[in-house]
């Protein structure tokens, strides 16, 4: 049997990266599985590939997320997870920040998962159970002064988290964040770009980043009956980075 039988999971940013290693392992313990993402080609590869189904989704229009949760309650009238993944990163100072990156960077990073949690909160309710798992950073955990915007919004992250659990867990439903740090993403692609790879991973005590399939089964344990008493907590994968 598998851990995730007879559950319904939703999980944005799905198309690649920590989504995609989500949606396939979460396939694979028997969960049916919804990816999301503005990326529709790699969407589509994606899902077809672990059987899962594919919508495309920019996690800051309202509408969608009402017509998604719809549709997953029309075709199995429950849904059990919520994973909310999609994220953008760039590094930029406070000083350097123009208010176009910030306001994308908050209406993805926080606006995003805002609305996913409003988004589910009337099915779980309803059905008196439910997971919500909020994908934030080791910058949600401390300053992040390379990365400002991607910081403060992940500090909200980690508070819209808690505020959550203290409102949803009442009905059955858990929520929680993980934070992870440096993970073999097309993110870190932005390390390339500064040239400063290296500098980081020797920030790392385990001394590499970590694979996706790592934050995955973190999620995994979130996501499953395993972890049934836990709500409003940060679980921190990052290779000790934050020790």
């Amino acid at each position: 049997m598998g851990r995730l039988d007879g559950k319904v999971a939703l999980i944005t940013g799905g198309a690649r990266g920590q989504g995609a290693a989500e949606g396939k392992l979460f396939r694979a313990e028997g969960a049916e599985v919804y990816l999301t993402d503005v990326l529709v080609d790699e969407g589509i590869e994606t899902a077809a590939k672990i059987g899962a189904t594919f919508i495309e989704h920019d996690v800051t229009d309202s509408d969608a997320w009402t017509a998604i949760v719809k549709r997953i309650e029309n075709e199995h009238a429950h849904l059990d997870v919520l994973i909310n993944n999609a994220g953008i990163f760039h590094m930029m100072g406070m000083a350097d920040t123009e208010r176009e990156l910030w306001d994308r960077t908050i209406a993805i990073n926080q606006t995003g998962v805002f609305l996913g949690l409003q988004a589910v909160a009337a099915i779980m309710t309803r059905q008196k159970s439910g997971s919500i798992i909020n994908i934030s950073s080791i910058a949600g955990l401390r300053g992040s002064g390379g990365a400002f915007a991607y910081g403060a919004s992940k500090w909200a992250v980690r508070g819209m988290t808690k505020s959550a659990a203290q409102e949803l867990s009442p009905h059955g439903i858990r929520v929680n964040s993980i934070h992870p740090g440096i993970i073999e993403t097309a993110m870190v692609d932005e390390f390339s770009r500064k040239g400063i790879n290296e500098n980081v991973r020797q920030q790392i005590p385990m001394g590499h980043y970590a694979d996706a399939s790592e934050v995955a089964n973190l999620a995994l344990f979130l996501a499953s009956d395993e972890s049934t008493y836990c709500s409003g907590s940060e679980f921190v994968v990052d290779g000790g980075m934050t020790a």
